[in-house]
């Protein structure tokens, strides 16, 4: 029987049992673990919150709530977005719509299932994976459900749309290629896994008639998605490790397809460049993360092990910039708008870092609940769900003008006028 691990900073596991101390605060009450604050190594303590200069000014454009929580479970629970509404899902199976620009709810859904992955959209349909092994599909425009169907095991990962294909990958190591209009499955593939791996799974990807995804036993694998064939397999590094704990490789964060590149990151393993069209490695560079990665032109961003998020150049995978002042604070992975990068942490906060220099531009609370999955960025938005079931959106406010500068754009407007 396979037993899997949860993620995160303080992850503990030992033989076939499993010990998830949250950011390395070990429960000090409980049958998990007996500790006292003398017992906590202060290397894993989560980074205190210092005063700083804010550069960036927020607004709070909206809040919904979504449903009841799901605290601890480490959900893949994330809004999606056709670019008219936002979706989302709550783990006791309501799935709603809201309208992107102003949050009014446009439906909402009663599937009565665990939701765990989701919900992804193509415009058309909305879809979402469970606890349970169930997908389920429904309509865009309305809610109304088009189908349900039972995959093999749990879905943790958001499924991904192409035309009238859509693609999911379970716990256990399969991947499935669905017809999206009826749920009928057209192929599957099935990996081998480790006896011992971390708690989550790589989203797969669709691009150019490929689907590129992770496993837990290190690989990154394109499969047609036709019929599944499998086109190319790059192991990312080989496990190491004289223990089944050390030996953990798996690649939960999705992979990420930028041109002609993959870029994939291993639990406890390296970051890597993968040429899509052939499966030739590029280049790795020795960095661990089950987080999702974020990329801009230049530069990719990684929520580290340590909690820590760094900056790497997407031609070399050489450093740029790292922030420690996240460090141990369980941060989600990064998304980028305008020239910041964002990330959430298990207190509810959102940090705002500058793309170029890594400088701290602002921080802003949404509520008092864990951030676990990354935020969708979209049309200069931020919207990030919250594990106490909570959609909120966040704008960043232009600067004032001066009058001087009010003044000269009236006048250039009434010059052009003329």
């Amino acid at each position: 029987m396979q037993t899997r691990a949860w993620p995160g900073h303080g992850a503990v596991a030992r033989g076939w049992r499993m010990v998830a101390p949250w950011l390395g605060l070990a429960m000090c009450c409980g049958t998990l673990l007996a500790c006292s604050s003398k017992d906590i190594d202060p290397d894993e303590l989560p980074a205190e919150l210092v005063k700083f200069e804010q550069t960036l000014k927020l607004k709070r454009v909206w809040k919904k709530s979504v449903g009841d929580g799901a605290e601890h479970l480490r959900l893949a629970l994330q809004p999606s977005t056709d670019g008219t509404q936002v979706y989302a899902a709550a783990h006791d199976g309501k799935v709603i719509a809201v309208q992107a620009g102003t949050g009014k709810r446009v439906w909402r859904t009663k599937t009565r299932l665990p939701l765990s992955a989701g919900p992804s959209t193509d415009g058309k349909r909305v879809v979402a994976g469970s606890s349970n092994g169930d997908v389920i599909a429904l309509d865009a425009a309305t809610g109304d459900e088009l189908w349900r169907v039972v995959v093999t095991s749990e879905v943790l990962a958001p499924p991904a749309l192409a035309g009238d294909k859509l693609v999911v990958q379970t716990v256990n190591g399969k991947l499935t290629a669905l017809d999206a209009n009826t749920g009928e499955t057209l192929w599957s593939v099935q990996r081998s896994m480790p006896r011992l791996s971390v708690r989550g799974t790589s989203a797969p990807v669709i691009a150019r008639n490929l689907v590129v995804s992770g496993f837990d036993n290190g690989r990154v694998v394109a499969f047609d998605l036709d019929d599944g064939a499998q086109i190319w397999d790059v192991l990312m590094d080989p496990p190491t490790g004289r223990t089944e704990l050390e030996r953990l490789i798996d690649i939960n964060s999705r992979v990420i397809v930028a041109g002609s590149d993959v870029y994939a990151i291993g639990y406890q393993g390296r970051l890597g460049a993968i040429a899509l069209e052939s499966g030739q490695l590029l280049w790795s560079q020795e960095l661990s993360s089950g987080k999702n990665l974020g990329i801009d032109v230049g530069s990719i961003f990684v929520a580290d092990q340590r909690s820590e998020l760094v900056s790497l150049s997407r031609a070399s995978g050489r450093e740029l910039w790292r922030r420690k002042d996240v460090r141990n604070r369980d941060i989600t992975g990064p998304a980028i708008i305008a020239q910041s990068v964002v990330v959430g942490d298990f207190e509810g906060y959102l940090h705002w870092f500058d793309l170029e220099s890594g400088l701290l531009q602002a921080r802003v609370r949404a509520g008092k609940d864990r951030i676990t999955s990354q935020p969708l960025v979209f049309d200069a938005t931020l919207y990030v769900m919250t594990d106490g079931g909570s959609l909120y959106a966040f704008r960043i406010k232009p600067p004032k003008r001066s009058a001087a500068e009010r003044k000269a754009e009236r006048e250039q407007a009434e010059s052009a006028g003329d």
